[in-house]
Parts: structure tokens; C-alpha cells; sequence
């Protein structure tokens, strides 16, 4: 939409406000209602927003390391624009107009620490080298009855899931939350955030959602609006979503699993698509496939950001643990899906349902062009279970060791750029300090009493 075509809207649909919301580096969405004259007026020279969102954590903690902001820059504000091909409506809220938007360094180009502007970048770098990237992600979560309030008194201890036990594929479980399942489906689709399929996950209260496939950058405002319309429109069924890792160590982990594919500069062939070749995968895809192997040990915070992604991340636990891939295989890192010419594709097992979008689709494709670039060899597929195949190594178990190895990675800086490279990995580290300072539940049990 462009601004003629967004104030002609606005003027035949009045409306008092506008809601405007930007990515941090967690994934989470910032953003505020402005007044629709607001709108209006920042539409063409952009706006401004605080760049605290550069220096603090999810919990809104002041990074003591940031070089980017921070006490010493006094938190300025930073430019901004907005991206009127993202404008939607928000059925839940009286469809409340709502644009996401970019960040800028102060000269005006992109700016170099802001995750939907790396994803633009490694884009660009695909449409250099006449491919057209069609992404997809989908998503595990869990969904308990309670408020942000009642979770919060019970010291999100002993929360009640939405439905018990485990029913994977459960028509009942459909029914009995029909109303909550129906706006889900519904309210996604008029937000423009298209579902092609919904069902209930193995584990209490748990749902998987996949969300159709689109160009690369949509795949990733798509995703990150999900998580958000998700949790909202649980809200207003008195349900809490959480797209957390794993949320017990007796229960299977959440997924965030990315489809990906190159098409041509048309996008209407598949070049990851060869019939001739035994596992009908074409050169470019051998090698696609290949980068991210590579380059999975250099970038796995980009896929696993958290200290709870690493609990998903174990054997056995429908999370992939040894750098491998395999047909139709769920037991490896990649899952090589060749049916055909227009929906064959790689899907990357490794990312939990607690990832930034941005820069889970940015790792796959900037490490996919990354083996493309170097003609990367492939290793032969896994068959089998892929716990057991330790042959060309194992993903980093903790998300320090992995952090570190980014932190020193020349395959990293020359995937996302030094500055970004610093950034993040600086807030990773910070994380894992965090961390660190927690007495735990687990600490309690075992010591209390005996030590």
C-alpha cells in the first residue's frame, strides 16, 4: 500500500488511532498507539523511537556491556521508518489499523543491529544472485488457563494447562476449546497472518500452528506477528500462550521450525528441485544444504537464543542434536522434503518456538547463500536415527559455548556483518550471565536438605 493509498483508507475508514510497532533483537515487539494525525505526518520523513530497545534485555534490564546505547549516549531517540506494504488491521481490537516498522542508524541507512533490516540485507544479497527465497515457519506452544495476573501469584508454579494429558492430533481437544481454536484460525487469517493448518501437539494444553509460505521477508513479519496475535488473542479467552522452549524437562520441547526454498528471480521455479538426481535435489540445494551444516556451530544463537533453548535441545526429545540431515527424517538437524517441483524444500529442525523470526530466517538463508557462495560439498544423508550419528559432529550444548563460538566466528561477521556479530552476541552473553545469579528450583531439591 502506498501512503496516497493508506491516507485514502484512512480518510474512508475514520479512525482516532494508529498502532506502529518495531522488532528488538529478542524478537519482541515494541510499539505504541499514535494519533492518526501522527500517522499521517510521519507516513513520508519517517519518525523517531527511543533506542533503549537497543540496550536492555527482554525483562527490561539495562545491558551493562552495550556499546551501541546506553548511559554513556544518554538513550537517544533513533530514526525510523515504516513499511506500508506491512499495514494490517487487528480484527481483536475493532480493526485497529497497525504498520511495523524498520530502524536506521542517524546518517539514515539501515540500521546494522536491527533484526528485520539484517533479514532485508540478506535478501538482497539472495535477489544478487537471482534467487527468490520462499520461507515458512511454524510454531509449538503451550496454553494454560490462567491470567498474566494468576500466573504471576502462583510464581508460574503449578499452572493449569488448558487441557490435560497428552493428545497429539486430538479432534476432542478441538471441541472442548473450539471458541479459542475458532479465533485463532479466523482472527489470524483477517490479520493477514494465514494458517494452513492447526491441531493439538503432544503435551497438556499444547498447539502447533503452520503459517503458509511467502517471500522470505513476509514469511518473517508473519512469524513475529503470530507470537504476538497468539498471546493476545488468548488474552481474551483467559488463556496464557507461551512460546517458551521447553517448560519441563518431562515434556517434549516447542518447535519453531523454518521451511525454506530458492526459486528463481521469477519465483516460478523451484531450483532446490532436480528429477534426475537420486534424492531429487538440484546442485544449488546440495550446496544450500551443506552451508548450513557448516555454518550451524558459528551461528546457533541466531536459531537457540535462550539458556531454555538448550533444555529443548536434547536426545530423544524430538529436537535435533548432531549436525545431519535426512530425508523426510524428523530425527536430524535438516529435513530434506523432495516431493516435487513446487513444494520441494528444507526444513530447519534445530529452531525452538522461542526464536527472533528475523534472524532465525536470516541464519538460514545467509548460511544457505553461504555454501552456495563457496560450493560447499555435502555430506551423505542420515538414515536412521540421527541421535546417533555423531559423524560430523554435535551442536553446541549450552548457549555460552555456542555464543563464544559466534563471538568468534569469521564465518559469522561475514554472514551478518561485524557490528551486528558484536551486538548480539553481546546480548547473549549477557543472558547467560543473568542466568547465573538464579537460584533455582533444581538447586533447592537437591541440596536444601542433604548438603
Amino acid at each position: 500500500m502506498t501512503s496516497t493509498e493508506l491516507k485514502n483508507y484512512l480518510s474512508a475508514h475514520p479512525t482516532s488511532k494508529v498502532k506502529i510497532a518495531f522488532t528488538d533483537i529478542d524478537g519482541i515487539l515494541r510499539g505504541k498507539y499514535i494519533s492518526t494525525e501522527k500517522f499521517l505526518s510521519i507516513l513520508e520523513k519517517g519518525t523517531t523511537f527511543c533506542d533503549v530497545v537497543f540496550g536492555w534485555d527482554a525483562a527490561d534490564v539495562l545491558y551493562s556491556q552495550g556499546k551501541k546505547t546506553g548511559w554513556h549516549t544518554g538513550f537517544p531517540d533513533t530514526p525510523a521508518q515504516l513499511d506500508l506494504s506491512t499495514f494490517r488491521q487487528i480484527p481483536w481490537e475493532n480493526n485497529l489499523p497497525f504498520v511495523l516498522g524498520d530502524f536506521l542508524e542517524h546518517d539514515g541507512k539501515p540500521s546494522t543491529v536491527c533484526p528485520r533490516q539484517l533479514l532485508k540485507k540478506i535478501i538482497a544479497e539472495a535477489q544478487a544472485l537471482h534467487f527468490t527465497p520462499i520461507f515458512a515457519q511454524e510454531f509449538e506452544w503451550f496454553n494454560f488457563a490462567e491470567t498474566p495476573d494468576s500466573a504471576q501469584d502462583k510464581h508460574y508454579k503449578n499452572l493449569k494447562p488448558l487441557s490435560p494429558g497428552m493428545f497429539g492430533y486430538s479432534v476432542l481437544r478441538t471441541t472442548l476449546n473450539n471458541p479459542f481454536f475458532d479465533d485463532l484460525f479466523e482472527h489470524l487469517k483477517a490479520f493477514q497472518v494465514p494458517i494452513e493448518g492447526l491441531h493439538t501437539e503432544t503435551g497438556p494444553g499444547t498447539y502447533e500452528a503452520a503459517i503458509a509460505h511467502s517471500g522470505a521477508l513476509e514469511a518473517a513479519d508473519r512469524a513475529v506477528l503470530f507470537k504476538t496475535a497468539v498471546k493476545e488473542i488468548a488474552y481474551k479467552h483467559q488463556i496464557m500462550a507461551t512460546f517458551m522452549a521447553k517448560i519441563d524437562e518431562n515434556l517434549p520441547g516447542c518447535g519453531g521450525h523454518v521451511h525454506q526454498s530458492l526459486w528463481d528471480a521469477e519465483g516460478k521455479t523451484n531450483l532446490f528441485y532436480d528429477a534426475q538426481d537420486p534424492y531429487h535435489l538440484s546442485k544449488t540445494a546440495k550446496h544450500y544444504l551443506a552451508g548450513i551444516l557448516h555454518c550451524l556451530p558459528h551461528i546457533l544463537p541466531m536459531f537457540a537464543p535462550t539458556i531454555n533453548s538448550y533444555k529443548r535441545l536434547v536426545e530423544g526429545a524430538w529436537a535435533p542434536t548432531t549436525l545431519t540431515w535426512g530425508l523426510d527424517n524428523r530425527t536430524v538437524a535438516l529435513r530434506v522434503l523432495s516431493a516435487g517441483a513446487s513444494s520441494s524444500r528444507i526444513e530447519t529442525r534445530v529452531i525452538g518456538a522461542d526464536v527472533n523470526p528475523y534472524l532465525a530466517i536470516a541464519a538460514c538463508l545467509g548460511a544457505g547463500l553461504y555454501g552456495i557462495k563457496h560450493e560447499l560439498d555435502l555430506q551423505e544423508p542420515t538414515t536412521g536415527n540421527g541421535y546417533l550419528d555423531y559423524s560430523h559432529g554435535s551442536i553446541p550444548h549450552t548457549l555460552i559455548d555456542a555464543t563464544k563460538n559466534m563471538q568468534q566466528s569469521e564465518v559469522a561477521n561475514e554472514i551478518f556483518g561485524k557490528e551486528f556479530v558484536e551486538h548480539f552476541t553481546m546480548t547473549r552473553t549477557w543472558e547467560w550471565q543473568q542466568h547465573l545469579k538464579s537460584v533455582t528450583d533444581w538447586e533447592y531439591k537437591r541440596y536444601f536438605e542433604i548438603i
